[in-house]
């Protein structure tokens, strides 16, 4: 069993075509687990729906007691890419002893191109074969928390070494 814990950022983020603006209604993680044929059980819990950039150190801290909470050893944390490694790092430091993965999406997955059912896939299969730890899956690939960015000029993690 695998533990989703939901934070919002882009992957649950609709188009308010009146105001024309995003906003959160609801995750939409339950649906992309329905259309990608998802054969792992896997437990949700909607933690918050927030933009990453409006994330404090007291949503990460709830997300941490998330983490350490979860019956499950494996989790996944489904989470805007803006602050994601602030969060890793946050979860790293309280969380030892369970695979932790957070992933996210560029485009909302309403949007209907949307990277995040591939990336919400690629971060189950790791969870369940990554050793303990905390990492951050993004467009197929892995990376240790402590070893990874988000390069703005490109939209692309990537490896920062050792």
């Amino acid at each position: 069993m695998i533990r989703i814990l939901v934070t919002g950022g882009t992957f649950d983020k609709l188009y308010d075509e009146i105001n024309a603006r995003l906003h959160f209604t609801e995750s939409q993680v339950p649906e992309m687990l329905r259309l990608g044929r998802c054969k792992v059980e896997v437990t949700i819990r909607t933690v918050m729906l927030v933009d990453s950039l409006e994330m404090t150190d007291a949503d990460r801290e709830l997300l941490a007691q998330n983490c350490l909470q979860a019956p499950e050893s494996q989790i996944v944390i489904t989470h805007g890419t803006d602050t994601m490694v602030e969060t890793a790092a946050a979860i790293a430091r309280r969380v030892t002893g369970k695979t932790v993965v957070l992933t996210g999406a560029m485009v909302p997955y309403a949007f209907g191109s949307s990277d995040g059912l591939f990336n919400l896939g690629s971060a189950l299969s790791f969870a369940q074969v990554l050793p303990p730890g905390t990492y951050i899956a993004m467009n197929g690939r892995c990376f240790a928390w402590d070893r990874v960015r988000k390069n703005k000029k490109t939209g692309v993690f990537e490896d920062v070494g050792s």
